[in-house]
């Protein structure tokens, strides 16, 4: 029985979420072979050969893959899927726009966002916002699934996996790349961040997210946002921790001014702990929090970071 794993990467560097998905995929049992598609991938390949677990690296290294247009991988990964019983990838915007048109070609279904493995055929994932976990068992010949970062720690360095290089399919020719914008911050990127300090609707406007900036420089931290500031056009949608924005699950996530919708609980319930600042003590956060403060954020919020 071997694996595949898509790696998530940047050409330069391999993405974060490839790590918790090759401890993903050493829990399932078997050879575990990782993918890399891209072009001028080969420090990104160089990487994935240095994850320990990893008995081989796949490499397609070719101007068709420049910007990973799903299309295209999918077609790849579809080529490669019968010497597979698991196709893996973080269930990421990438690994979501890329792994059901894989299952589709492959004329199987698709697990997602699997948080554990019980066995080689039966994972458990989160369902109705997080308030279940559904146990699911598949006969399927390749199980093509996605995996919930936050639900597995991140494999270690230490391998020496054989790097192979594989020829490239041809351009499906029905996508092409247009261009790209990307957000500039000091501050690090709120999936992998330790520290999260997230702002709700309680923030009452944009300029407030001010001392939630000054707060996060202090702690080295990442700022997020509920999905009510966000729609409120407090912060960009970027910022969403949620159910339908980013999982997160740092050491420290800080809720100010969060009421803890179920959908914003759905982002964030994994963190290690969990401190909340709200001032109507029968709010939701309260309930998933480790420390609560009943309080005014617009009066705590300055007392602590004048204490930092």
């Amino acid at each position: 029985m071997a694996i595949l794993v898509i790696a998530e990467h940047s050409n330069a560097a391999l993405g974060a979420a490839t790590l918790n998905t090759v401890t993903a995929a050493s829990q399932i049992g078997g050879d575990i072979h990782v993918l890399v598609a891209g072009a001028g991938c080969a420090a990104a390949a160089e990487a994935a050969a240095k994850i320990n677990g990893v008995a081989k690296v796949l490499v397609a290294d070719d101007t068709v893959y420049a910007h990973q247009l799903p299309e295209n991988v999918a077609t790849l990964v579809a080529g490669l899927g019968n010497g597979y019983s698991h196709i893996l990838a973080p269930a990421t915007t990438t690994g979501k726009n890329l792994l059901p048109r894989v299952a589709a070609l492959l004329d199987t279904d698709q697990i997602s966002e699997i948080i554990a493995v019980e066995s080689a055929d039966t994972f458990k994932r989160p369902i109705y916002a997080g308030n279940a976990i559904a146990t699911v068992q598949s006969s399927a010949a390749i199980k093509v699934i996605t995996v919930r970062g936050t639900g597995f720690d991140a494999a270690a360095e230490g391998g020496s996996a054989a790097v192979e290089n594989i020829a490239a399919g041809a351009d499906a020719g029905i996508s092409s790349f247009v261009g790209e914008e990307l957000a500039k911050s000091d501050r690090p990127d709120l999936t992998s961040a330790r520290v999260v300090v997230s702002g709700g609707r309680g923030m009452g406007n944009g300029e407030n997210f001010g001392m939630l900036y000054k707060l996060a420089d202090k702690l080295g931290a990442a700022v997020g946002a509920s999905r009510a500031a966000v729609d409120a056009g407090f912060v960009p949608n970027d910022l969403q921790v949620g159910q339908t924005g980013k999982i997160v699950a740092p050491d420290l996530y800080i809720a100010v001014g969060i009421s803890g919708a179920i959908q914003h609980l759905a982002g964030m319930s994994g963190s290690k702990v969990i401190v909340a600042i709200n001032k109507d003590e029968d709010a939701p956060i309260f309930q998933v929090a480790d420390y609560g403060l009943v309080a005014d954020l617009f009066e705590v919020v300055p007392q602590l970071d004048a204490a930092l």
